[in-house]
């Protein structure tokens, strides 16, 4: 069965840390690239994040570029995002979701991942952040 599955989620006070976890099943990490998503209330979807399962290569959006970064662990078909410096508008629905890698291992754009052209999608964990 083919799954991304997030966790790592919660409340969180302004300035504190949160490490989000998605482990993905069915498939293999190392020939996709795998985000990280947002989407608050009344707002749409944000991209954040995104890692080359071949090579680790990543791509960052500028709102959370020095405060977030993502890594893989292939061997655990996991990828992290840790997030540090956490604000009040950093409270979404965070999800990972994943994209078969091109031809040879090809990462494409920044532009390309962070709009959301992903093929598979998990359910989201909550993030809030408040005091």
């Amino acid at each position: 069965q083919v799954e991304l599955v997030e966790s790592g989620g919660g409340l969180v006070q302004p300035g504190g840390s949160l490490r989000l976890s998605c482990v993905v099943s069915g498939f293999s990490s190392d020939d996709h690239a795998i985000g990280w998503f947002r989407q608050a209330p009344g707002k749409e979807r944000e991209g954040l994040s995104c890692i080359s399962g071949s090579d680790g290569s990543t791509y960052y959006a500028d709102s959370v570029k020095g405060r977030f970064t993502i890594s893989g662990d292939n061997a655990k078909n996991t990828v992290y995002l840790q997030m540090n410096g956490l604000k009040p508008e950093d409270t979404a629905v965070y999800y990972c979701a994943a994209d078969p890698l091109g031809q040879g291992g090809t990462f494409y754009s920044k532009r390309y991942y962070l709009e959301g052209n992903m093929d598979l999608w998990g359910k989201g964990t909550l993030v809030t952040v408040s005091s």
